[in-house]
C-alpha cells in the first residue's frame, strides 16, 4: 500500500474540505467542534449566543482533512451586531462541502428550528447532515422520538446522534461528514489544530470566563480585546496578556467589577488558568474594562472592536 505521503502528493485518495455546524442558539455547535477537534478552540456557555466569529478547527483521518467551522446560532437580529452576525452565518452556509444541523435531543421542535431546516435544504448541491445533540441529557426514548421528528424536518443526507460531552457516536459524525467530502489537498500543515489568531483565542476565553462570572446580570453586551500579548523580557516562561472589557453601560462595569473587586478578581483567575493552558505557558494577565456607549448598534465601535462588514 503506498504511504499516505504519497498518497497526499499524488492527490489521490486523498478528500479535504470545509463542514459547518449551524442551528438555534445554544444547541452544543461549540462544544462538538472543540471534541471534534480534540481541543479548545471555541469557547461554550450555557448562555445562547456565546460564538459571535466564524471558528475553524481542524480534524485530519487516514486520508482526509476536514475542518470544521462553528458559527453563530442564528436568530432574529436585535441590534446592528445581531444583524452582521446573522449575515456571517448565512455567507458560511453558502461556502462549505457539508453543512451539519443541530438539534438537541431534549428539546421539543420549534417555529426556529423548523425554519432553519427548510433554509438550509433549500441550499441545493450542498448535502445536509442533521445532528441530533446532548444526547447525554436525554432518555433512549426522547432521543428515538427526536430522531422521528428531525427526519420529519427535511431530506437530509444523513441524521446522527452524538454526545460532545460523553463523546458518544464523535467518530461515526466524522466519517459522515469526511464522506461527503470532495478530493483535494490538505489545506493546513500538520499538527495545526485551528486557524484562529492566538491573540482571538486568548480574547475569546476572557470573554467566556466572564460571561460564566455574571451568569444571568448582564446581557450580551461585553467585548474583549487583547492590546498586547508577548513574552516578558528575560523571561522565557512568563507571557504578558494586556486585555481590555468593553461593556455598554457604567452600571455593568460595576456588575463586572463586583464588591471590592471580588468578581473581577474570579475572573481573572478562571481566564488565567484557561490562557496558561492554552500557550503552555505562565501568564501575567491585565485586564481593565472600559465603557463604549451602545457599541452593539454603532458601526464605528464595532470595526474598531474586530466586528466588520
Amino acid at each position: 500500500m503506498e504511504p499516505l505521503g504519497e498518497q497526499v502528493r499524488a492527490g489521490d485518495g486523498f478528500s479535504s474540505g470545509f463542514a459547518c455546524f449551524a442551528g438555534r442558539p445554544n444547541v452544543g455547535k461549540s462544544t462538538l467542534t472543540n471534541a471534534l477537534v480534540g481541543t479548545k478552540v471555541a469557547i461554550t456557555s450555557s448562555r445562547p449566543q456565546t460564538t459571535r466569529r466564524v471558528i475553524r478547527g481542524i480534524v485530519r483521518r487516514p486520508g482526509a482533512e476536514l475542518i470544521v467551522i462553528d458559527t453563530p446560532g442564528l436568530h432574529r437580529p436585535r441590534t446592528l451586531l445581531g444583524e452582521r452576525l446573522d449575515s456571517l452565518v448565512r455567507s458560511t452556509l453558502t461556502e462549505v462541502d457539508v453543512i451539519g444541523f443541530c438539534v438537541p435531543a431534549a428539546d421539543r421542535i420549534g417555529p426556529g428550528d423548523k425554519y432553519l431546516a427548510a433554509e438550509l435544504t433549500g441550499h441545493a448541491g450542498t448535502p445536509v447532515v442533521a445532528i441530533v445533540t446532548k444526547t447525554d441529557q436525554a432518555s433512549k426514548q426522547q432521543v428515538a422520538s427526536q430522531l422521528s421528528a428531525v427526519a420529519d424536518l427535511g431530506d437530509w443526507a444523513d441524521i446522527v446522534p452524538v454526545s460532545a460531552v460523553a463523546g458518544f457516536q464523535l467518530d461515526v459524525l466524522t466519517d459522515v461528514l469526511v464522506s461527503h467530502l470532495p478530493p483535494g489537498r490538505p489545506l493546513y500543515p500538520d499538527g495545526e489544530l485551528t486557524d484562529e489568531p492566538e491573540q482571538q483565542l486568548v480574547a475569546e476565553l476572557i470573554r467566556e470566563a466572564i460571561l460564566e462570572g455574571v451568569h444571568d446580570e448582564l446581557p450580551h453586551s461585553i467585548a474583549v480585546v487583547v492590546e498586547e500579548m508577548a513574552p516578558r523580557q528575560g523571561r522565557d516562561d512568563l507571557v504578558d496578556v494586556h486585555a481590555v472589557m468593553y461593556v455598554e453601560r457604567q452600571s455593568q462595569k460595576a456588575i463586572v467589577i463586583g464588591a471590592k473587586g471580588a468578581r473581577l478578581r474570579e475572573v481573572g483567575s478562571r481566564a488565567r488558568k484557561q490562557i496558561e493552558a492554552l500557550l503552555g505557558s505562565r501568564v501575567y494577565l491585565d485586564l481593565r474594562i472600559k465603557v463604549a456607549k451602545d457599541w452593539q448598534r454603532d458601526p464605528r465601535q464595532l470595526r474598531r472592536l474586530g466586528f466588520y462588514d
